[in-house]
């Protein structure tokens, strides 16, 4: 043969080979793809759970008091009930003094209550639940430092760091964090910009943990419009809040504008009567209307309230989370069981993880004095 007659024979073995070579980096290209971790391989799957409150949030007792307030048997007995996971929400002012000094006592709860919890197979959400820079209820005129000051969301960055240090060691299948609780900013971008900074900086220090992200305006189910979520981060849970109608979840709450109303509340129904309305005092009138208390409220209108946001989330692959839902104590219990029992058949229906606000506080089902319910009934529900 000439030269000119074994050059397409060498075009052709050359061609056999390159396909032998693409076909062994497709073998490993789809290897690597089926081994690399995937928002269900996270391990962190939730349903069921109850915010442990009012412990290292919240609250003014230290020392033994509160020490003895939350114990691995609470853990053993959450779990037993029923419950998958907690969320543990845990405040600035218990974990660092006013010059930004650890104060250890508190960081040793907390590491207590996760070791117990991994111990008995109870999923932990660590929630920053309040700031010096920032808080969820916000007098008239007041701002949040955070959204203002570029130091305060550098500080808050610095508290999951040392956080990150703690915790990592804890399984990325059993303890996920929410960076901070019920954002209130005047416009979604800022907000946008503290979920960007903070998920970045965990992002390197943790690539595969849980992130909890709630929307803007006290982790309203309205605002996902606005929330710019990460892209491409599937280890997110999307969180908002839903205590609607306040009538019936804050009936009778002395920290609320609602609460100031006391009369008769229906519910499913119009949650307040005409011939209530106009009983009413004047000022009170107008906190009935400005909270929707001549409305029809029902199963309905609340998973229509409901329905951006679980769209948002099916779409994005995420699972969707309510984070905080419940009745105050002082509503009376056919109202609550009747708006409880709508509450569970949504969540059931569309796929949204839960925890009720709360364990053993004004909102719970659980006495710690007596060590046993105080509301069975509540419980049972929350059980369907």
């Amino acid at each position: 043969m000439t030269q000119n007659e074994t050059t397409p024979l060498r075009h052709f073995l050359l061609y056999l080979q390159n396909m032998r070579l693409f076909r062994v980096l497709a073998v490993i290209m789809l290897s690597v793809l089926m081994s690399a971790p995937t928002q269900a391989q996270n391990g962190f799957e939730i349903k069921r759970g109850v915010n442990v409150s009012h412990w290292l949030s919240q609250s003014q007792a230290r020392g033994q008091a509160r020490a003895n307030h939350i114990k691995e048997q609470d853990m053993i007995r959450i779990r037993e009930l029923g419950f998958d996971h907690i969320r543990l929400p845990i405040d600035e002012v218990q974990f660092w003094d006013e010059q930004g000094n650890r104060l250890d006592e508190a960081w040793q709860l907390l590491t207590n209550a996760l070791d117990w919890a991994v111990k008995h197979n109870l999923r932990v959400i660590v929630d920053l639940h309040t700031l010096r820079s920032h808080s969820f209820v916000l007098q008239e005129g007041q701002k949040n430092a955070l959204y203002e000051d570029p130091a305060e969301l550098q500080k808050l960055i610095g508290m999951w760091t040392q956080l990150s240090a703690v915790l990592k060691k804890y399984p990325v299948s059993m303890v996920a964090y929410e960076f901070m609780n019920e954002p209130v900013a005047d416009d979604p971008e800022q907000w946008n910009q503290v979920v960007e900074k903070v998920h970045a900086a965990l992002r390197k220090l943790e690539p595969d943990r849980k992130l909890v992200i709630g929307s803007n305006r006290w982790q309203s189910v309205g605002t996902f419009k606005d929330l710019r979520i990460p892209a491409g981060d599937k280890n997110i849970i999307l969180s908002f809040h839903y205590y609607n109608p306040m009538f019936v979840t804050h009936y009778r709450a002395s920290w609320t504008d609602v609460g100031r109303y006391t009369g008769t509340v229906t519910y499913p129904g119009q949650l307040i009567s005409q011939a209530e309305y106009e009983k009413a005092p004047e000022q009170v009138q107008k906190i009935i209307r400005d909270n929707e208390g001549l409305t029809v409220w029902n199963r309905e209108r609340i998973k229509n309230d409901m329905a951006d946001a679980i769209k948002l989330a099916q779409d994005l692959g995420l699972q969707l989370f309510c984070g905080e839902w419940g009745a105050y104590q002082r509503t009376p219990r056919d109202l609550a069981y009747a708006w409880m029992t709508d509450m569970i058949s949504i969540f059931n229906e569309c796929n949204i993880a839960w925890t009720l606000w709360c364990y053993d506080a004004d909102f719970g089902f659980w006495d710690q004095r007596t060590q046993d319910f105080k509301d069975k009934g509540m419980f049972d529900i929350l059980m369907k």
